[in-house]
Order: C-alpha cells, then structure tokens, then sequence
C-alpha cells in the first residue's frame, strides 16, 4: 500500500509539475516593440482601444461597415501587430479586431467569432484572418461561420499562415500573404496548402518580408532573414489588402 501511495504521489507530482511547466512556457510570449506600437497609437487616423478579449481599431472617420477579426501568432502579444494593422484601417477603413487567445495559443481559445465581433456591433460584414498559427485558427472559424446566428463572414485573409481544413468549396474571398523570407510559414509550404482554398483567391508575396514582420516583435527561432525595414512591410501588407478588397468586390 505505502509503495502504491508513493507511485501515485509521483505521478501526480509529475503531472503537476508538467501543468505548471506548461503554464510558465506559454506566458512566456514575444513581446511588442513599444516604439512600433506607440506610432499605432499616435495615428490620428485611427482611434484604438482596449477591449475584453484583446483590442479595437477603428478608422477615427467612423463609419466602418467592414471589419477584419485578427487571431495573433502562437504566443506573440496582440499588441505586436498594432502598427502592422492600423495600416489596414488608414488604408482601407475598415475596423480591426485583434484577439488576445487564450494561454496566448490560438488552438485552446474556443470562443466564437461572436465572442470577438461584438466588440464592433456597427460592423455587418467581416473578414477572419490571422498569423502564423492564429492563421490556421481563422480558417477553422470561417468554417465554422454556417450557423445563421453567426455573423457575416465574406473573407479570409492570412498573414504568413495556411488553412489545415479545406475550404475550397466554400465562396469565400481569399486573401493569403506570404513573406518572400519566411522561414517558417515558407512560401513553397503555403504553396503547397494552396488546394485547400478556393479556386480564386489571391495570393500576394510581400517582398523584403520574414515571418516575424508581419508583427513587431522581434526576432523568432527558425525564422528567415527580413530585407525590407517595418514601414516598407507595412506599406506593401496595407496596400494588398486594400487592392483584395476592391478586386473581390468587399470595398465600399
């Protein structure tokens, strides 16, 4: 009996330490740059808050009838794409949605798109997209948008990221980023998931760009090298996604 108390002791000691373990390696994230940040926020054209389930960005003009839900990278601060994305909105002016995933993985947050929509109750259209891992996550809720309380899904747009579930047959606008230097979401690896998007969408290589440009913060293990600096990053990624968007009919 003693021997089998102290197996069970162990084992649970052992799961315990692998909870806690577990729980330190993933609040251990790539931080934002704070000067890249800062300039997102100093935009006087776009008015950004902070919200329950991560950030909001709207055109400070107002009147957004488009708006894009934003899943961050695997443990990567939400704020480190706030530069990135408010491009989008001065661009295009449309409001942004950038989540804050649970345990900061994408792959353990649950919530529904709802959950993050209702942040910007004036915006009827949306755009799911995300980077990295949080890529791969938009995808399965574009997927799951078919429910007709849902809200209105129109699009997808991945940043350095590709689908694992196939939405070829769907109607979707697809929009897929892919760094020239990514060295983890490689363009031949986004190439080669390519058959599980719909026919027609786009693809558009930013030029210069490594995995980690498509936030701000820093460099990632593994990644490749960028050659263009964040604002040329941020020009290129706001102007394809202003140029998808009037292609694909979803301007205006």
């Amino acid at each position: 009996m003693r021997r089998a108390g102290a197996v069970i002791v162990g084992v649970l000691g052992a799961v315990a330490l692998a909870v806690v373990g577990f729980l330190v390696w993933s609040h251990t994230v790539f931080s934002g740059e704070r000067e890249a940040s800062l300039d997102a926020w100093r935009s006087a054209a776009v008015e950004i808050s902070r919200t329950e389930s991560g950030f909001l960005l709207e055109p400070a003009a107002g009147g957004a009838d488009l708006g894009l839900v934003f899943i961050p990278g695997a443990k990567v601060e939400p704020s480190a794409y706030l530069y990135k994305l408010s491009g989008i909105v001065e661009e295009t002016g449309m409001t942004v949605v950038v989540t804050h995933p649970t345990l900061n993985l994408a792959f353990f947050d649950t919530r529904p798109l709802e959950a993050f929509t209702e942040a910007a109750p004036d915006v009827s259209r949306w755009l799911v997209g995300g980077h990295s891992l949080g890529g791969v996550r938009a995808c399965q809720l574009v997927e799951g948008g078919a429910d007709d309380a849902a809200p209105d899904v129109v699009g997808l747009v991945l940043f350095g990221s590709y689908c694992a579930n196939d939405l070829s047959g769907t109607d979707l606008a697809v929009l897929s980023l892919v760094g020239e230097h990514d060295g983890l979401s490689t363009p031949e690896k986004v190439a080669s998931a390519a058959h599980l998007l719909p026919a027609d969408a786009e693809s558009v290589l930013i030029a210069g760009a490594n995995h980690a440009a498509f936030g701000d913060y820093g460099p990632q293990p593994g990644d490749g090298v960028a050659t263009a600096d964040r604002q040329a990053v941020r020009d290129e990624i706001s102007g394809a996604v202003e140029e998808f968007l009037g292609t694909s009919g979803l301007a205006g």
